[in-house]
């Protein structure tokens, strides 16, 4: 019996089965995989996508093995849940929605519906790239860097590997999401794919290929922090480029902003070098260089480095630093036409803050 045969004795079985068991609840079966690919060989099995309408239709679903081509079958049943769940492109496994070649529909209607569900999906996938989108692949990105912090704190070579394994699957996610992309050929033919996504660190595969071939679990965490490392810049990248779109110019937006971090942060920072207290000035660099970051996404201005001149041994140069931190940025008031708002006292600040009489 050729494979062609197989398939088709595997997809009469599920038909004839749903009219006894459930009938209705088969909408439809599709074939994807290798299948549809042309990647099969002599021990591929079979990717069914059965669509149900109901929970009777599980019944339909069974994994099996077949002794005398040593392969084993899952028969999986997916909902129409499931199916407008994958048309929304949260993730870029879906081809089985996306590329299934349907052999056997119980009705037009239920085609009709695929189709209409596939076309959403081309919609959103040829639309430009949004921020909506970087969402979708930065939730990928947190998965993989969850996975990589397990990888890194772990030490038996058996969790490192495991930790280094989710996080390979969520950045391959995660390029994938970020060229608005789907897997089509899947594990097979991965790098094939990942390859040609134009968004993604330049040796993508070979770094991939480093953190999968290493032999100890020190090599393996020093390869996947070099992934991790070239993947988190292309993500940079594509939010800087996406932010300038958006971003205004320099302006309005930066009013008031040299006087707050005045405010919040240069005192503390010289009051926390006169009493020792090292945590107070690191605590103070980590606010002021989240207000910075603020800034820069709303605004177009030079970039900030607050931890350029903290010195953990030398309290009073991290304060001085930040002095001339605050120096450098009062040129992007003068860029904006902007002026620091002065007052000698605050007998001058009530005069000039007090609305005036009509």
């Amino acid at each position: 019996m050729d494979l062609k045969e197989r398939n088709q004795k595997i997809i009469d079985a599920v038909i004839k089965k749903s009219e006894i068991v459930c009938p209705g609840s088969l909408a439809l079966i599709g074939v994807y995989g290798s299948f549809m690919t042309g990647d099969m060989h002599e021990k591929s099995d079979l990717d069914l996508l059965a669509v149900i309408n109901d929970g009777q239709g599980r019944h339909l679903g069974r994994a099996f093995l077949q002794d005398d081509l040593q392969v084993a079958h899952d028969i999986y049943c997916t909902t129409w849940e499931d199916l407008e769940n994958d048309a929304k492109y949260g993730h870029p496994n879906i081809s089985k929605l996306m590329d299934a070649e349907i052999v056997y529909c119980a009705d037009e209607k239920y085609q009709e519906r695929l189709t209409q569900l596939r076309d959403t999906a081309k919609e959103l996938l040829s639309a430009p790239f949004s921020e909506e989108d970087y969402a979708k692949a930065e939730a990928q990105w947190n998965e993989a860097e969850h996975y990589y912090t397990a990888a890194m704190i772990s030490e038996r070579m058996s969790d490192v590997l495991a930790g280094a394994g989710g996080a390979v699957y969520f950045i391959e996610n995660a390029i994938a999401m970020l060229n608005k992309r789907y897997f089509h050929y899947g594990v097979n033919r991965a790098y094939e794919e990942l390859d040609a996504m134009p968004r993604r660190p330049e040796k993508l595969c070979e770094r991939i290929e480093n953190v999968i071939s290493a032999d100890s679990a020190a090599s393996v965490q020093k390869h996947l922090t070099a992934l991790m490392k070239e993947t988190a810049a292309v993500f940079r990248d594509v939010k800087e480029a996406l932010a300038a779109q958006d971003r205004p110019a320099a302006g309005d937006g930066l009013t008031g902003t040299y006087e707050e971090m005045y405010s919040n942060f240069r005192n503390k920072m010289y009051r926390a070098a006169e009493t020792g207290n090292r945590h107070l000035v690191f605590m103070t660099l980590v606010s002021a260089g989240a207000m910075f970051s603020e800034i820069a996404s709303e605004a177009d201005i030079d970039r900030y480095d607050v931890w350029e001149g903290y010195d953990p041994q030398d309290l009073h140069k991290a304060a001085k630093a930040y002095d001339n931190l605050l120096d450098g940025y009062l040129n992007e008031y003068k860029k904006a036409g902007l002026q620091v708002r002065h007052y000698s006292d605050i007998e001058a600040f009530v005069l000039d803050y007090q609305p005036k009489d009509r």
